[in-house]
Order: C-alpha cells, then structure tokens, then sequence
C-alpha cells in the first residue's frame, strides 16, 4: 500500500469536506423556525473578545490618573470620543501563561486562564473553556448561533522548533472544551453569507442541508478507518459536531418551533466581495460583520483574532512603519522599534473604536447596542519584547446594559488575577460562576 498515496488523497479529502462542513456551513447550527409569530424582546446582552497579537508598547500604554479622573495614553487616544463608554484595568495578569514559550501558552490561554499542554499537534488541550463559550452557553437556543468565531489569518500549521509547541495553538482563544478549539471563519463573504441564509431561511431548505450532512457524515466515517488512533479522535470530535448540526436541522424542520426573528433585516446588496487584499480593508470588513451579527441579533457572544501568535503581517501602509508586527515587538529597546511597535497598537485600537462607533450608532431600546454590550480588546502579553503576562493591556467598552461601571482606570494590585475581571464579565453577561481558573474574587470596582 502507497502510504504516501493515501496521505495525499486524505489531506485533500479532510479540506474539501472538514472545511465544507465546518467552515463553510456553520449557519446550518441554527436554521430558524418560521418566523410568522413576533416576540416581544428586550434588549439583549452581547460578548465580543478581541485578540491582538504581540503586545504593546509598554510605557505608552497604561492612561494616566485614576477611577473616573483619567487621561488616555497616547496609544489609547483614538478612543477619546468613547471615554465614558470605557473601563480600562492595569495590573491584572495570567498566571496560568508564565510559562513555556513566548506566545502559544499566551494565546490559547487568553481566555481560558489555563496552561495549555505542550502538544506538536495530534493531542491538544487547552485544559479549560474560554469564557466566551460558558457566556454562549447561557444563551444557547435563544439566537440561532450559539457563537460566531471570526479572524483575519488561517490556522498555523506544523511545529514552532524554537520552543516545541504546535503553531496550531497560536491560532485558537476560543475552546468549547478543554480539546476542542472552534474553527474560525476568515472570509468576510461567507460570514455575511451565513447571517443573511439565517434570517431569510428559504422553503426546504432544512430538507436539503440534512442530505447534504448525511453525505459528509459517510465520508468522515470511511476518512476515520484509514486513520490512526490520533486522528480517529480528531475525527470523533468532528463526528460529534455533524451530529449536533443534524439535531439542530431536524428542530428547525418542526412546524411548532421557536420564534427567533432577526432584530433588523439585512440588506443583501451589501455582501461583501471576498478577502480582501488589503489587510486594512479585511479587519474592517471582519468587525463589520460582528456588528451586523450583533445588530441582528443573530448571536450574542463573538470572538476575533486580529492575526495569530506571532503573526508578522506588514504594516508598512502606516506612516514611519516599514517592518513586520513580531519582528518590531522583539524592538531591543532600540527607539526605530519602539516607535513603529506603537503605531501598529495604535492602529489597532483605531479599528478598535471603529467598531465601537458602529454599535453605538445603532439604536436599540432606550440606548444603543454598545450600551447592551461588553467589547474587550486585549493581548495575551505585555511587551513583546519581554514575552510577559503580568500588567495586560485590556480595555472593555460598554456596559452590558448598566452592569458594569465604565468611564473609569480601574488599578488593581500588582499581578491581580485576570479571572477576577473574567467572573464580573460573565455576572454582567447573566451566566455567573462561583470560580473561573485561578480567579479569587470578583474584581473590585467593576460591577455597577
């Protein structure tokens, strides 16, 4: 038997049909019951986590001042207009992630607070459940999508050499359990194209999205006898999520189902073209497709990775930067770096606030969805030069409809437990925990 063959004939088959049914059809979680019967709704909470690789630098970072009498740093100025939608915490820090490499521990245990297990691919565990999937949870079967995982890179593959992890861990935040990280969709058309066949559901089309589960269900299952013991588990998980697609068909398929309609209707005209050449062009198309999820209310808790851990994408269209994201964090103290690691942080929170203004900008109830919501944007390290998680730069915007206290710099103690902050979010979100990883209270100061 040509094993080389085989391999060969398998990669292609687990793209084209893994992808197809994990990537390319995840709306078919939530296919909607027929929406003849209106609801009277009140304005939901949402969750959006978004990952910025590489840190920052560190000493124009951290606003001056404290509680509600602070100033943003310069790396924080593009969200001066949002100030009072803003709660800014300094000191907290992942214990869980002091360990082990420079960035994959850090990225996988962004919002787990767990150590991941060094792994070179074919056993991975983050050894924990983010917290955007217990705040999906609590939400589960009232939007059709449990969770929306977006990013602009596609999964790392192969083994970094220089500490022994699989890269595959530097592409992941978002684990629904311990080994399963959640794909993510990287193309801005097919997320639209996902949203828009969930709030304008066609005749039949339960019907035909089952038979097409079916054949990639038969394919799996002949791909899992020519596999190993390593892979037949991949493919067991894989099989896990084809028969949660085909139960959630099936309930849609029922003529007494739930009464899920979509907040607004969307507009098919703006369906986006594809990926977008232009990295700028591509995360604005990325957050525009969270606000439209958020606005429809197609799912309440989201996820976004500008890039994956060391991601080296080229910044060079900003002004006085010429050089690619990790290299210039790994800056030596040497000012050319330090200036250029900056604007890129910079620009980030740029695109940051851009989303921020498009919630606020829309309607809803007696304020906007911003209000409704808690967005966070962070980094699973400090300065990419010192590969630290001591001191993260986090900021949230919104206040979960009242529950959290914004318009404030929150100082913690030195090394304060992310998971505090973590516990309050998920409070404000509705789906309390007693504890969440190494957490020891709730943070002090956030909740309203």
């Amino acid at each position: 038997m040509n094993i080389h063959k085989i391999h060969q004939s398998m990669s292609r088959r687990t793209l084209l049909k893994g992808t197809g049914a994990a990537l390319a059809l995840p709306w078919l979680e939530a296919m909607m019951p027929n929406k003849a019967q209106a609801s009277t709704r009140q304005s939901p909470k949402r969750l959006a986590c978004l990952f910025m690789p590489n840190g920052v630098r560190d000493d124009q970072w951290t606003p001056e001042g404290e509680g509600e009498d602070f100033k943003l740093s310069r790396t924080l100025a593009p969200l001066e207009s949002l100030k009072d939608k803003l709660l800014i915490p300094t000191n907290l820090w992942n214990q869980a992630s002091n360990v082990g490499d420079g960035h994959y521990v850090k990225t996988s245990g962004f919002l787990t607070c767990q150590t991941i297990s060094k792994s070179l691919g074919f056993d991975l565990n983050s050894n924990g459940v983010s917290i955007d999937q217990i705040a999906a949870g609590g939400t589960r079967g009232q939007t059709p999508l449990p969770s929306l995982e977006l990013a602009i890179n596609p999964v790392s593959i192969g083994v970094d050499t220089n500490v022994g992890y699989t890269r595959v861990y530097g592409s992941h935040i978002a684990w629904s359990r311990p080994t399963r990280p959640l794909a993510r969709e990287i193309n801005p058309r097919l997320v639209f194209e996902r949203l828009f066949r969930i709030t304008n559901p066609q005749q039949g089309q339960s019907s035909q999205d089952r038979l097409l589960l079916d054949r990639v269900l038969g394919d799996a299952k002949q791909l899992r006898k020519r596999v190993g013991y390593s892979d037949r588990t991949r493919i067991d998980d894989y099989l896990e999520s084809v028969r949660s697609l085909e139960q959630r068909i099936e309930q849609a398929s029922q003529p007494e189902g739930k009464t899920w309609q979509p907040a607004v209707d969307m507009n098919p005209a703006t369906k986006p073209t594809g990926i977008p050449g232009e990295h700028a062009e591509h995360v604005q198309l990325m957050l525009d497709m969270i606000a439209l999820a958020f606005q429809t209310d197609s799912t309440r808790v989201c996820t976004f990775m500008f890039g994956n851990a060391v991601s080296n994408t080229n910044f060079s269209f900003l002004d006085e930067v010429s050089s690619g994201h990790h290299s210039v964090s790994h800056h030596e103290n040497k000012e050319e770096n330090l200036v250029q690691y900056q604007h890129i942080a910079q620009w980030h929170i740029e695109q940051y606030a851009y989303l921020l203004n498009k919630l606020k900008q829309m309607p809803e109830g007696e304020g906007n969805v911003l209000d409704h919501s808690m967005i966070m944007f962070g980094s699973g390290l400090r300065d990419g030069n010192r590969h630290s998680p001591r001191n993260l730069p986090l900021v949230i915007a919104g206040s979960a409809g009242g529950a959290i206290k914004t318009g404030q710099h929150l100082i913690n103690d030195t090394n304060t437990p992310l998971s505090n902050l973590y516990c309050c979010m998920l409070k404000a979100f509705g789906t309390p925990v007693e504890k969440f990883a190494d957490s020891t209270e709730l943070l002090p100061g956030v909740l309203a």
